[in-house]
């Protein structure tokens, strides 16, 4: 009962209008004087932010913060996937004919999490990782390698969260959410790069200008607020790394395999 009713809320209070007026709220100067408690309660090291606390002109500003540099060293191997983002690692395995199986539980289509697009059948039997993005994570995105954006689409959906809740006890919450994919094409295959919306996100953001040719580390996009990435591989480019599994943390640079180039 306690379960079905927490749903139910969080099904009522998952309107964007709700996410509008908490955007609004961080983007104002009076969010500003929450800065310092909202870094104490998510233990952010607020050593690693680009400018001092009291530099920060509001809750966004300091949620969207760059870092100093050196602080994400990328792994520069020509042959590295690497992490576009810190977080921790809540899903990940071979895609097996087009399914994403045991996401908290749940399964999950490639061609619902990626809208139906005719760029399905190059990952029925690739790699996934999903990528969960908390509160106390550094919450700008980057390209996990060197390649071209030859597509991105918007994918409009509600905005659940993307948390254990969310996750266990809505139903595919991943494919429903909103979505931004960048698909890369690299010198092996491609990549998409799928950035899923949560509850209390006002936006997901392309950095300006909006970026076409990458390097890996280079900044892509940011989330304004907490939420996830599904990163996906295309069919036989990728060696994942053994070691990295459920609830391993990544930081953003660091190596997730190594891309193998296609036959």
């Amino acid at each position: 009962m306690t379960r079905w009713l927490l749903r139910m809320m969080t099904e009522l209070s998952s309107r964007k209008f709700i996410s509008r007026m908490t955007g609004r709220f961080a983007k104002s100067s009076f969010s500003r004087r929450m800065i310092p408690r909202f870094a104490a309660i998510y233990h952010i090291p607020i050593e690693e932010a680009e400018k001092e606390i009291g530099e920060y002109l509001s809750l966004n500003d300091f949620f969207t913060r760059r870092l100093k540099p050196g602080r994400r060293p990328v792994d520069s191997a020509s042959d590295a996937l690497t992490s576009p983002v810190d977080a921790l690692i809540t899903g990940c395995g071979v895609i097996e004919d087009g399914m994403m199986l045991k996401i908290k539980g749940q399964d999950y289509t490639v061609e619902e999490l990626l809208n139906g697009s005719p760029r399905i059948a190059q990952y029925r039997h690739g790699y996934f990782w999903v990528l969960y993005l908390s509160p106390t994570d550094y919450h700008r995105i980057h390209s996990p390698c060197d390649g071209q954006i030859v597509e991105s689409e918007h994918i409009a959906g509600k905005v659940y969260p993307v948390n254990e809740f969310g996750l266990t006890s809505m139903r595919r919450v991943l494919s429903r959410n909103e979505r931004l994919v960048s698909y890369i094409s690299h010198e092996g295959g491609e990549v998409a790069v799928v950035k899923v919306g949560a509850m209390n996100v006002s936006s997901i953001r392309y950095v300006e200008p909006k970026p076409d040719r990458l390097r890996r580390g280079d900044e892509l996009a940011y989330f304004e607020f907490g939420s996830t990435i599904v990163l996906l591989t295309e069919d036989a480019t990728l060696k994942p790394r053994e070691d990295l599994t459920l609830g391993s943390k990544v930081r953003m640079g660091e190596r997730l395999g190594t891309l193998i180039p296609k036959a």
